[in-house]
């Protein structure tokens, strides 16, 4: 791959989570669909503003929900640091997030707060508890929201992407569950930033990296899923992940796509298949899919996440993370970006962060 094309994956990635965040702030949480449709119409292609009393009410199309505010902190952080620098970030935390929130959920920047900030803030601001006591057990995928700037860091590195997304997650979310499946989507997008496909095969790839140490999930089966031979010793690394199932999901998903025999349509439907719900379990089986049906059209991509309602903004984070991977910039519609609010920096913060990627080759 060459220093253009991974600069286009790493830029891709990182503007698509901003702008499939944005997308979803008008729609944001409408799990009613006629609701959604009567005030939206059919099919959303575009920004929009939020109604009045609804989630992000008093926001204007184009601006980041909370979710995307903290994603640009992280990016941030690592961009100036050069590194996952954790006490950068909880200084940041600390000093420019948590003093403009008050721990109740239609308040601060972004227009609502994450049930895990919200712990977060109330054990860290109001009990006075140090960093690495805060965590909660909330079953979101708020950490993989931000996580995904370190993910997109250490693509090339899969050891030190693992360490550092872990790492800052259990700073938040401590869910074991939650911080597995976590791990997994950090570690598939690496894999796509590599330039590999969100495929059948994906999976197996992953499954490599388990073997050779690279990726800390417990297998206990041989290559290919089979049984384990009569008297093999079981291989169990300290601090391993209890199985490697949220690696295989992508793989399943992918197959599910594909299959002739298994038709989503619209493909929006997909939130109704995998759920609407904000838990991680409901999230990145719907973002697997449109990112592997979509691979190389991010608008087809990341308005199908906006449009199947409920929980669209993670969905379309996420969604927008991977395909934007794939598609690179190149690939992302320019209306995008220009209705994207203070695209030009966080273009330029996504651009210095493809360079500390390029630099670690």
């Amino acid at each position: 791959m060459t220093e253009r094309q991974l600069q286009d994956r790493v830029v891709g990635a990182i503007m698509g989570a901003f702008i499939g965040d944005a997308l979803a702030l008008g729609p944001h949480w409408y799990y009613d669909l006629n609701e959604l449709h009567a005030n939206y119409g059919p099919w959303i292609s575009d920004y929009t503003t939020p109604k009045p009393g609804w989630y992000h009410a008093g926001m204007h199309a184009g601006q980041s929900s909370q979710a995307g505010l903290l994603l640009a902190l992280t990016l941030r952080s690592l961009v100036d640091a050069g590194d996952y620098d954790e006490t950068d970030f909880c200084r940041r935390m600390d000093e420019d997030f948590f003093p403009l929130i008050d721990g109740t959920p239609m308040s601060g920047p972004g227009g609502y707060t994450s049930q895990s900030i919200r712990a977060a803030w109330q054990l860290r601001v109001k009990a006075g508890l140090p960093w690495g006591e805060v965590a909660g057990n909330a079953d979101t995928t708020e950490a993989a929201e931000r996580t995904l700037a370190i993910a997109v860091r250490y693509a090339l590195t899969p050891t030190a992407l693992v360490s550092a997304v872990m790492r800052n997650t259990l700073l938040i979310q401590n869910d074991g569950t939650v911080v597995a499946m976590t791990v997994a989507y950090g570690a598939v997008l690496g894999m796509l930033i590599e330039g590999h496909k969100l495929d059948t095969a994906l999976s197996s790839k992953l499954m490599a990296r388990v073997k050779n140490g690279q990726l800390p999930f417990h297998a206990v089966t041989a290559e290919n899923l089979q049984a384990p031979k009569t008297g093999q010793k079981e291989t169990f690394r300290s601090g391993n992940f209890p199985s490697p199932d949220a690696l295989l999901t992508p793989s399943n998903v992918a197959a599910a796509a594909i299959d002739p025999d298994i038709d989503i349509n619209p493909a929006w439907k997909v939130s109704l298949v995998y759920g609407m719900p904000c838990a991680v379990y409901h999230q990145f089986p719907a973002a697997y899919y449109l990112a592997a049906r979509f691979a190389d059209n991010f608008e087809l991509a990341v308005l199908n996440a906006v449009n199947g309602g409920g929980q669209n903004q993670a969905r379309a984070i996420l969604t927008g993370a991977l395909a934007g991977a794939q598609t690179g910039l190149s690939g992302i519609p320019e209306r995008f970006l220009a209705g994207l609010e203070n695209a030009p920096v966080l273009l330029e913060d996504a651009k210095r962060l493809a360079d500390q990627v390029y630099l670690h080759t």
